[in-house]
């Protein structure tokens, strides 16, 4: 006769070996267990960009998430470099994040999948004052440049430097937070600076008559979704139906997905930028030769410039994408072969 301990073990032994069955023929939770909401899987998603990662802030406003029988849970970090942090720690399954953050962890061999271009943007100023006679990209020469070091916001930068035939060894970099370039600017800490469009209208502000700005389109920057390295398919299938969804409604009522943008920045962004510059902005999730001839060059300056390890090559590059869930979601936004 068996004691109580022994049922109970065998109990217990046969419960496992069912959860491990469950598992193997994936009858178990696809991506992450419900908490409780209707017993919705949980999807857990961490932002940056609030204007580039528009059609996520948007089904965050909307409540579009449910229509997809999920249960997102969205975040935001200061940028996508910290967004990526985010999903490379397991602290999120989906980020939105810039290029550049992208390359460099490519680069570094970390495990991720970019699983779409969610949107497209060029209008870029390189902030300045009046009393430092920057008239052109060329005057950086000799300069003090302030910028968010790891972001693309960099990467801008360089693209400044080099049409006017300059590299960042012809400037003295000043690695700031985004926030921090208005004031070091405001102070006289640096001659010049590169931040994010959010804190254009903040440097205007601050420096008054001494406001100056050059404006430079000669860098596109893309706000990517990538996926953690245990991220199934199905979950990421999930939020880029979910985010086309949220695309649909920013063409049709841009007014009101901006209202939703405003909403979900929670004070970071104010309704005048955000009505000035979302139109700006291109929609839309795609994978494209375009995307992969741009992170081939940004890995090409980034080993020149960081001595960052890894192949630049078009080939090893594209090992880092992921085309399967958008395939199934719009097989026509996947061009790249």
């Amino acid at each position: 006769m068996l004691r109580p301990r022994a049922v109970t073990a065998l109990v217990m032994a046969a419960l496992l070996s069912t959860l491990a069955s469950a598992c193997a023929d994936g009858s178990g939770p696809a991506y992450g267990k419900g908490d409780g909401n209707g017993g919705r899987p949980a999807v857990s998603v961490v932002g940056s960009d609030h204007l580039g990662g528009a059609p996520v802030h948007v089904a965050q406003e909307h409540g579009l998430w449910s229509a997809e029988g999920i249960d997102a849970t969205v975040t935001i970090q200061p940028t996508g470099r910290d967004a990526l942090n985010a999903v490379l720690g397991g602290q999120a399954q989906l980020g939105v994040v810039g290029d550049l953050p992208a390359v460099t962890a490519a680069l570094g061999g970390r495990d991720l999948r970019i699983v779409a271009d969610l949107s497209r943007f060029s209008d870029w100023r390189l902030l300045t004052r009046t009393d430092r006679a920057v008239t052109g990209f060329a005057a950086l020469k000799g300069r003090k440049v302030g910028v968010p070091q790891g972001t693309n916001v960099e990467y801008a930068l360089s693209r400044m430097l080099a049409s006017a035939q300059l590299t960042a060894a012809d400037v003295t970099i000043v690695n700031l937070a985004p926030n921090q370039v208005t004031p070091a600017l405001a102070r006289g800490d640096i001659d010049a600076g590169v931040t994010f469009p959010s804190f254009y209208e903040a440097a205007r502000t601050a420096l008054g008559e001494r406001y100056a700005e050059l404006p430079f389109t000669g860098y596109t920057a893309r706000t990517l979704l990538v996926a953690g390295p245990k991220t199934s398919d199905e979950a990421t299938a999930a939020v880029l139906r979910t985010v086309l969804r949220a695309q649909r409604e920013i063409g049709a009522d841009p007014a009101r997905a901006r209202q939703a943008v405003v909403a979900q920045s929670k004070g970071a962004l104010q309704p005048d930028y955000v009505d000035a510059y979302q139109p700006r902005y291109t929609y839309g999730a795609t994978l494209s030769p375009e995307l992969l001839t741009q992170l081939e060059e940004e890995a090409a300056w980034a080993k020149a410039a960081q001595g960052l390890p890894g192949s630049a090559d078009r080939s090893a590059l594209q090992r880092y994408l992921n085309p399967r869930p958008l395939t199934a979601v719009d097989p026509a936004a996947v061009t790249v072969r």
